[in-house]
Order: C-alpha cells, then sequence, then structure tokens
C-alpha cells in the first residue's frame, strides 16, 4: 500500500496565482517520483487566528507555508508556521512563506516581538524583511524586481546541500522583498543556519538544523518542478514526513 501524505499549505489560495497552482502541482511530482500518494490542503490564514489552530493542523504530516503574502491574516500565518517548529513537524516555506518563517523565527525565539516586513508597512523599528535592492537581470517592466531566474549556491552541510548538491542551481523567484543583512548575526546567534545564497552573497535560503526538517527558501523550487523532474527539495519534505521524530 502507498505510504499517503496530507500536507497542509499555509496560505490564501488564489486561483490567478500561478505559483500556488504550481505548489499543488510540485507536491504531485515528487509524490508520484517517491512512490507516495499525496493531498494538498489548502488551509487559510484567517482560520488559525482562533484558539483552534492546533485543532486544524494536528492531522498533517507536514506543512507548506506558500507564496502570496500579504496574506489574509498575518498572524494565523505566524501560529502556523509557529506550529510547525515547536512540534517538529516537517515544513517548507517559499517565497512569502520564508519572509514569514523569518519574522516568526526573529519574534518568537530572538524575542524581537515587532519583528516585521516592510510590505505592512507597520512602522516597526525592527524591519527584518526590506524591499529588494536590485533587479534581476532580464526582470520584465512592470512585474517584481526579483522575477525570474538567478543562479542560487548551496552551502555546504545544509538542508539545501543535502538534497541538491554543492552545484549552482536555478533559481526561480517571483518577489519583491528580501532580507534585512543587518539581522544575519542574529538569526545564526539563534540556531538559523544559512542554507544558499546568490552569488553577491545574499541569503536566500536557511534551515534550523536541530528540527527534522525545517528550510525556507526565497526562491520558489515548486516553479522549476515538472513530472520529469521533480524538485529535490519537495521530494526532501516529502521524505521527512514518512519519517517519525
Amino acid at each position: 500500500m502507498a505510504t499517503h501524505l496530507q500536507i497542509g499549505i499555509l496560505g490564501n489560495f488564489n486561483r490567478a496565482f500561478h505559483s500556488h497552482w504550481a505548489t499543488e502541482a510540485a507536491l504531485y511530482h515528487s509524490a508520484s517520483q517517491l512512490g507516495f500518494t499525496v493531498e494538498p490542503r489548502w488551509v487559510p490564514t484567517e482560520s488559525l487566528d482562533g484558539a483552534e489552530t492546533e485543532g486544524r493542523l494536528e492531522g498533517f504530516a507536514g506543512l507548506w507555508g506558500s507564496p502570496g503574502s500579504p496574506y489574509a491574516s498575518f498572524t494565523g500565518m505566524l501560529r502556523g508556521i509557529e506550529f510547525a517548529r515547536r512540534r517538529d513537524l516537517p515544513f517548507l516555506g517559499t517565497c512569502g512563506g520564508f519572509q514569514y518563517a523569518l519574522i516568526e523565527f526573529t519574534r518568537n525565539v530572538l524575542g524581537i516581538a515587532d519583528a516585521d516586513t516592510a510590505e505592512n508597512d507597520s512602522g516597526s523599528k525592527n524591519i527584518v524583511i526590506t524591499p529588494a535592492a536590485c533587479a534581476l537581470p532580464g526582470a520584465v517592466p512592470g512585474r517584481p524586481k526579483m522575477s525570474g531566474v538567478d543562479a542560487v549556491y548551496p552551502v555546504a552541510g545544509t538542508l539545501v546541500d543535502q538534497l541538491c548538491g554543492t552545484r549552482e542551481l536555478r533559481g526561480e523567484y517571483f518577489c519583491n522583498f528580501e532580507t534585512n543583512a543587518k539581522f544575519v548575526p542574529h538569526w545564526e546567534a539563534g540556531g538559523l543556519r544559512i542554507a544558499a545564497r546568490r552569488p553577491q552573497g545574499e541569503m536566500r535560503a536557511f534551515d534550523l538544523p536541530d528540527k527534522r526538517f525545517f528550510l525556507a527558501t526565497l526562491f520558489q523550487p515548486q516553479l522549476s518542478s515538472s513530472v520529469q523532474h521533480p524538485h529535490p527539495i519537495i521530494e526532501g519534505v516529502l521524505r521527512a514526513c514518512t519519517n517519525p521524530k
């Protein structure tokens, strides 16, 4: 009997977002390659605002923090990510999921209660996610600054390295925001590990090495996945979902 995995996708599904369709498709690509069956289920962020957060998430084998910020509920998105981190539930965050995983870590591990993204225009003194400084080569006018493909280099010994090797990766983006480099020393002191960088050195992925599988990428591996070539990062999180703690 094939392994069956129910994966919760944290976010607000929008049928107009190609990345949302790609997220589901990439799960099917990898599950098929691994001989699993998979059931993606979207978990609206506002459904995690109240006291029932744990009950809504306990049945999932793993969670995926989807692209699509700003989310309907800032608090709900952070609670979903916190649930995965505290419960040691396999977690993958991509694009907005990467950004909010950093906000959650900064707030709840480092204790910086007002950590935020510039996208929210909250007036916080601790903006950990800032507007992208430079457009990617070949970015199309009218689209996000970081739209298109850029080289990504895995950091040796990290999850991205283990799954993809140390060779240059093709990272696909659709985003206007990136990390505030001033917070990197604080994140690393708190146990976060940079897992991939772009050629100029900017952080493009991180993992939490004390967890079963907790990985977040600013690029979207689901956009590079296909039936013929499932993305190894997505295969990796599905494998982790089958491994007991």
